[in-house]
């Protein structure tokens, strides 16, 4: 018996406000044949280019795929990358009427230069990081308002360009708490104060050694960085830690719970994304009424079948069905 059925069941239909880094994800596909005369770097015969959402942006993919509704907020620029991700978006029935322009930003993307055999040969990043200030800020927290209208959920997705900024995050802890609705934020930078009013936090487990200045080498190492962050922010944390797992320390009930969840057994092909994953599962199963320990286990479960995939992916409710027999 499918011990998620009811709970996979429910996610369907749950509106989730998404807002955070959206990103284009730009592999260029080549096959490798020759080192070059000029540098002993590898020549890259050109195949075929593919594009993905990265970012906030696969992470509402994630909660469209999983039968929720998705309402995004980032930000972008005007040029060629906003366009290529604004049809990415409407191939992946995401609505981009929420994304706010800003004329002279770059709008991230990501281009990696990989070889038949999904092996990165280098990576460049276009970008512009500054954090969103002024109008811009003024503007983004107006869409959010927009977005949260609404929903059964909120997920603030930091990948450290700019958009997660103090005033955002604030504005989104006080409609969050207004409306009721968890507030699940996956954190980029050390700065962990920035982050008070997320019901919970889920950063990777480098992410936690920089926030609390301390080595996670084991079981033992996490529960005191999950308590280091608990005691600073108050919020809930889930601790993804690849192939060890999570550390879920469960603040929502009168004592704190905590547990290690192992990971499943999966060939790793690709971590990218994987904390997207994360972060939509929890909250459309949040969303839905399931126990944080619910939450986190089936998150579990779809992070273990999306390592197992070349770059940013998604899951469907069929798939998690699967593994959470």
């Amino acid at each position: 018996m499918n011990m998620f059925a009811d709970l996979i069941t429910r996610l369907a239909g749950r509106r989730i406000a998404v807002a955070g880094d959206v990103m284009l994800d730009h592999f260029l596909f080549g096959r490798v044949e020759r080192i070059s005369p000029e540098a002993p770097v590898p020549v890259v015969k050109f195949d075929h280019d593919q594009y993905r959402l990265g970012g906030a942006a696969n992470v509402a993919r994630n909660v469209v795929t999983l039968g929720g509704q998705a309402l995004l907020l980032g930000l972008v620029g005007e040029d060629e990358t906003a366009r290529l991700l604004r049809q990415e978006l409407k191939t992946a029935s995401l609505d981009d009427a929420n994304l706010v322009v800003e004329k002279t930003r770059t709008t991230t993307r990501k281009l990696r230069v990989v070889t038949s055999r999904n092996q990165q040969v280098a990576r460049v990043d276009y970008e512009q990081d500054t954090e969103i200030a002024g109008d811009t800020l003024d503007a983004v927290r107006r869409q959010l308002g927009v977005i949260i209208n609404g929903a059964h959920a909120v997920v603030l997705s930091d990948y450290g360009k700019g958009v997660i900024a103090p005033g955002l995050i604030a504005a989104a802890a006080t409609a969050a708490k207004s409306a009721n609705i968890p507030l699940i934020i996956d954190p980029k930078l050390p700065q962990i104060h920035r982050y008070r009013g997320a019901t919970v936090i889920t950063p990777n487990h480098r992410e936690a050694e920089l926030m609390t200045a301390m080595p996670i080498r084991s079981t033992v190492d996490a529960r005191k960085a999950a308590r280091v962050l608990h005691e600073k922010i108050g919020a809930s944390v889930i601790i993804t830690w690849g192939e060890n797992g999570m550390w879920v320390l469960d603040a929502s009930l009168a004592t704190l719970v905590e547990e290690s969840l192992p990971a499943v057994t999966r060939e790793v092909a690709d971590v990218t994304g994987a904390g997207d994953t994360v972060a939509a599962v929890l909250a459309l199963a949040l969303a839905a009424g399931a126990k944080l320990s619910d939450a986190a286990r089936l998150a579990n479960l779809a992070a273990g079948i999306v390592v197992s995939r070349f770059g940013p992916a998604s899951i469907t409710t069929a798939e998690l069905r699967t593994v959470s027999v």
